[in-house]
């Protein structure tokens, strides 16, 4: 990408889409409106615009050479790389202002280190203490250096058969660092994001529907005992046809 080109490259592209009046839809759209002139008749709402879906055009910024570009000055102190990007573009400009919106979109500067690891200090993004890189790779400034720096993408290893056994609906065995845990499962609470005892984060819904297969989460893990132990090891035998599916150990 030519530096000397970077506004131009990220913001100066067709948009998608088409580009249809509403005057010449027909069908859905003259129903709502009639409906919509009955309920404002009737003192029920006011009048609006009925905008039909996909009828319009969109941007569609080409947000990849900024990437690249960033990436590329990686373990750069960030005030040089943001002086460079002051003047390859106009700051001062439409374009300039909505180019530097997309740079902090890609760049993080609210970070804090919790254990030496990277996380989400600003409460607007997820949760407070969400670490950096669990969804996609992530450009942020280090706080205490300055550095524009790169938190990679966690890789997510799912558990493999022999390391998860399902007792019932709210209990399983899982196998972590070559250990077992008796892990059980509760139900999340509607619109919160309870702390996970297996992740040592809070969780929401869609990465327990991707973890658990459903909306729970671990409310505690217990090591397992000699006796459970060997209960599951003989669930785990290649002999037999449901491992996966064991009974509660009367204790």
């Amino acid at each position: 990408m030519s530096e000397h080109r970077l506004g131009e490259v990220v913001i100066e592209r067709p948009r998608g889409g088409m580009r249809m009046s509403l005057k010449k839809m027909t069908g859905y759209k003259k129903d709502l409106k009639k409906i919509t002139d009955e309920a404002t008749a009737d003192g029920l709402l006011n009048p609006f615009l009925v905008k039909t879906r996909r009828r319009t055009k969109y941007f569609s910024d080409n947000l990849g050479p900024l990437r690249r570009w960033l990436r590329s000055h990686e373990g750069e102190p960030w005030d040089a790389v943001y002086q460079e990007i002051c003047q390859l573009i106009e700051t001062k400009t439409l374009c300039g202002q909505h180019l530097l919106s997309h740079v902090w979109d890609l760049v993080e500067k609210e970070v804090e280190l919790i254990d030496g690891v990277a996380c989400y200090k600003n409460p607007r993004y997820y949760f407070r203490g969400n670490r950096l890189g669990i969804y996609r790779e992530q450009l942020y400034i280090h706080p205490e250096t300055k550095i524009l720096c790169l938190a990679k993408k966690i890789k997510k290893s799912r558990p493999k058969p022999d390391e998860i056994v399902i007792i019932d609906r709210y209990h399983q065995y899982h196998k972590l660092d070559d250990i077992w845990y008796l892990v059980t499962l509760d139900n999340i609470p509607f619109l919160e994001k309870p702390r996970d005892a297996i992740l040592g984060s809070a969780i929401d819904s869609s990465t327990a529907s991707k973890k658990y297969g459903r909306e729970v989460y671990a409310v505690s893990k217990q090591q397992c005992s000699k006796k459970e132990i060997k209960f599951i090891l003989q669930q785990l035998e290649p002999s037999n046809s449901q491992r996966q599916k064991v009974k509660t150990i009367r204790r």
